[in-house]
């Protein structure tokens, strides 16, 4: 039999049995299908991106700017100092330039018509001078007139849109301290409404002084326009001599690059690998779906691989045959779910201005590596499940043609117990070894859990039938007690039917746990450290927002109902070389409203010269009370500090105080993230908050919050990113139904002539169908609680691994309605999948099931 003969009977396999194969088909179509439309998708968002900034900054040659940059944890841009604004001037008057002007940028956040803050909840939120350079200036008026009277302003169409405002209307303008301001205009941003979420207000110059710079006369950069037939290489080689110490010029290429690199480098980079890493979750999933089809069919095909040995088929024939099988249904699904993955691009294009964020205008950017890539995921991925059932089905031998079709009767072994039980227990003391030493180490963790998984899947086909046992014991009358029959009936099969699922429920299980523990955490955090009696505050995850004027803390202090009032700002510094977030604050007052522990030395002396550190900092640092430090500011200035105190719990307070005498002339636009307040002794709850609330309104509108809401508000990013990720893990769950809907339609198509006595000797076609469904179910129960099982241990390496130790570490939390709710989806899920398998069950004709062989 040679090559040619296999092939072409594998054609005709395919062709008679094609019904077989549609889970398979199903399940990489859509592992393609989301894989492709995260590529396509990353690919277009970042030619949009750059296509817009290179648009919007086409007139720009050249950028002057600080060259100072310090970078603190979590800031991966750095920021940056201050330039002269004056220095605008100079360099209009150096050969080869066009003009110049000043770019005075900082944190501004628009309100609503309604008075609610647009953004804010990620991008930044931003505000500016209007440059009257079109050249220079990236933004394109589109409707109305530029600012030119004090208290006008520009904003960006899209923000404009989301907040409800048109030319002419009036809102406030947090920069922090609320500026009342006209809207005068509408622009665009390199043709589009806007960059993103980011929203952008446009001041005159000398608002944009006032409102965004510590000092008159400063500016962010300096924008330069080139004369003609001068390159930009050649303008910045002619800048730089005139430039003072401190000070760069970089071309405007340079600085476009830069802009789309922060963009694509940060937000897109962070939200494709996202997307990437549930697409690998689906494609897993999707293996186990596989592998499970082929494993079945290979079984029920014993005696006909074994009639082709027969007649003198090789063994690598057989193995050629099966995989071709595989590799056919491989690359149509795929090339389906290329198809379907362009359309789930186009389908995001279109939704996510509907949702808020403003898809770039532009045709889909579908390359080479996003048609290949998915592709060879996909014939990899059905190749390699088909493997091993594959060189099963060359092993058949030539007299089991002689028997009756033999079924997957695979199960336990005693290797597979050993095997087990060693990769568990090599997991189990890698964790251990990673999750409770004096450091904890992540990369020791993370092996350790994927030895646990791995252990998981050998040890299924060995805890299948206690499993199903316990799980079904449950079940009364004949009909269920048949259905738990056949889920024992093959414990391999009933093992890896259910491993797909196991994978999907164990992610969302972890995702779950690890929710819970930050929200734990968090609350555990202002619980512990938070003394006050409210909070007012600003969002507590992105860039967004203004944060809080320095002035609103002295106005509520103020108030006879008030002990306490202190505001937490943030500055930046090098300190000893190091970038490091400071916490601009009074200390000594800090100390009545938040929890600090021990301290040493004292917190009411610190001056313009001293610094207090949180121990863990100072152990790292080598810094101890008495101690000196050099802070670097990002206005280039260095200046020894003196540690005066050491204090215990950095969870609101930070690893880094000064105060504000000390921090302002090197500051930049000043403005505090948290205002904590203590009442007067027998001042209540609501009457407190009450006058607080009425001065804060006074000053944009922050929200005035409890301890209890301040912590829920803290920890609200959290509910919102396991929405998405359930959203995102919602694909691998299906793909793992369909699995079991398959596995048990061939159960169902392998058992015709036994469904078909069991029709004869009385049961209904009701009864029978209930039989395949509450198989189904013990199927779904076990994958789900072992995935339950696995992804609470994971979740709990997670934590403990990420976390830290001591007064840093993270609080473990176990969600027993969530997780509940997780287990009931699963069950009611297996039920669903029983749906088709069952209704063809029932539909089987009693005398052609019998006479079936």
């Amino acid at each position: 039999m040679n090559t040619p003969a296999t092939l072409r009977l594998a054609r005709s396999s395919l062709r008679a049995h094609r019904r077989r194969f549609l889970g398979t088909f199903a399940a990489v179509l859509l592992g393609v299908a989301f894989l492709t439309g995260t590529l396509v998708m990353g690919d277009t968002l970042r030619a949009s991106f750059d296509s817009m900034f290179t648009s919007a900054t086409r007139g720009t040659d050249a950028v002057v700017r600080s060259a100072t940059t310090v970078t603190a944890s979590g800031d991966a841009q750095g920021t940056r100092g201050p330039v002269d604004a004056a220095l605008a001037e100079r360099l209009a008057a150096v050969p080869g330039v066009a003009a110049a002007a000043p770019r005075i940028e900082g944190a501004g956040q628009l309100l609503a018509a309604d008075g609610t803050p647009v953004g804010g909840k990620g991008p930044p939120t931003l505000a500016g001078n209007w440059i009257e350079d079109p050249a220079l200036n990236p933004y394109r008026l589109a409707e109305g007139h530029e600012p030119s009277a004090p208290g006008e302003a520009v904003v960006n169409r899209g923000a404009a849109k989301a907040a409800g405002l048109v030319v002419g209307d009036t809102t406030v303008l947090r920069t922090p301290d609320p500026v009342k301001i006209t809207v005068v205009g509408l622009a665009t941003f390199g043709g589009a409404d806007g960059m993103g979420q980011v929203t952008w207000t446009g001041l005159t110059r000398a608002d944009a002084e006032k409102y965004l710079t510590a000092r008159p006369g400063e500016a962010t950069s300096i924008a330069v326009r080139a004369g003609p037939g001068v390159s930009q290489d050649e303008l910045v080689a002619a800048l730089t001599p005139a430039l003072p110490d401190g000070v760069e010029a970089i071309t405007g290429q340079q600085a476009a690059e830069e802009n789309t690199q922060m963009v694509s480098g940060r937000f897109l980079d962070l939200f494709t690998t996202f997307l990437l890493v549930f697409s690998g979750v689906a494609v897993l999933v999707s293996v186990f779906t596989i592998h499970n089809t082929f494993a079945v069919l290979v079984a029920q095909r014993t005696r006909e691989n074994a009639l082709l040995r027969a007649i003198g088929a090789a063994r690598r024939q057989v193995v050629t045959g099966t995989l071709a099988e595989a590799l056919a249904v491989g690359l149509l699904a795929s090339l389906a779910g290329l198809l379907a993955g362009i359309g789930v691009a186009a389908g995001l294009q279109a939704l996510f201005p509907a949702i808020g964020f403003p898809f770039p205008e532009g045709d889909l950017v579908v390359t080479g590596t996003s048609l290949l890539l998915p592709l060879g995921v996909g014939l990899a991925v059905c190749a390699g499940s088909a493997l091993l059932p594959a060189v099963r089905a060359g092993r058949t031998a030539p007299l089991a043609a002689l028997r009756e079709t033999d079924t997957d009767a695979s199960g336990t072994s005693r290797r597979r117990a050993l095997t087990g039980g060693a990769l568990l227990a090599a997991a189990v003391g890698t964790v251990l070894a990673g999750v409770l030493g004096t450091t904890p180490s992540l990369w020791l963790a993370s092996i350790g859990a994927a030895l646990a998984v791995a252990a998981f899947v050998v040890l299924g086909p060995v805890a299948a039938t206690l499993a199903v046992r316990v799980l079904g014991r449950p079940l009364r009358g004949v009909n269920r007690g048949l259905a738990r029959r056949n889920a024992l009936r093959s414990p391999g099969r009933t093992a890896a039917t259910a491993t797909a699922l196991m994978i999907g429920v164990a992610v969302v299980t972890l995702f779950t746990v690890f929710g819970a523990s930050l929200k734990a955490t968090m609350d555990r955090t202002v619980d512990r450290s938070f003394a006050g009696d409210v909070a007012i505050g600003t969002p507590s995850f992105g860039a967004g927002g203004s944060g809080l004027s320095p002035r609103l803390a002295p106005a509520v202090a103020a108030l006879p109902e008030v002990d306490t009032a202190v505001g937490l700002g943030r500055g930046v510094a090098e300190v000893d070389g190091r970038g490091r977030a400071l916490t601009v604050t009074d200390p000594a007052a800090l100390a009545r409203t938040l929890d600090l522990g021990d301290v040493r030395g004292s917190l009411a002396g610190l001056g313009t010269d001293g610094i207090a550190v949180a121990a863990d900092e100072a152990a790292d640092s080598g810094l101890a009370p008495g101690r000196t430090a050099v802070l670097t500011f990002t206005d280039g200035s260095r200046h020894t500090f003196t540690v005066r105190a050491v204090y215990q719990r950095a969870d609101l307070a930070g690893d880094y105080l000064v105060t504000r005498a000390a921090w302002a002339p090197h500051r930049t636009q000043d403005a505090d993230r948290l205002v904590a307040v203590s009442f007067k002794d027998g001042v209540g709850a609501e009457e407190g908050k009450a006058a607080v609330t009425k001065v804060a309104d006074r000053y944009g509108h922050p929200e005035v919050q409890t301890r209890e809401e301040y912590a829920e508000a803290s920890a609200g990013g959290i509910d919102m990113m396991l929405t998405l990720i359930y959203a995102l893990l919602a694909l691998a769950v299906l793909i793992a139904l369909l699995g079991i809907a398959n596995t048990l339609t061939l159960s169902v198509h392998e058992r015709t002539r036994e469904l078909g006595l069991l029709r004869a000797v009385g049961q209904t076609r009701a009864q029978l169908r209930a039989m395949v469904r509450w198989e189904s179910v013990l199927v779904a129960a076990f994958g789900t609680v072992g995935g339950l099982a696995l992804g609470g241990f994971l979740g709990w390496v997670l934590v403990r691994a990420s976390g830290g130790s001591g007064d840093s570490a993270l609080a473990f939390a176990v969600p027993a309605v969530r997780l509940a709710a997780v287990a009931l989806v699963g069950l009611v899920a297996g039920a669903v999948a029983a749906w088709r398998p069952a209704r063809r069950a029932g539909r089987l004709e009693i005398l052609r099931a019998i006479a079936t062989e």
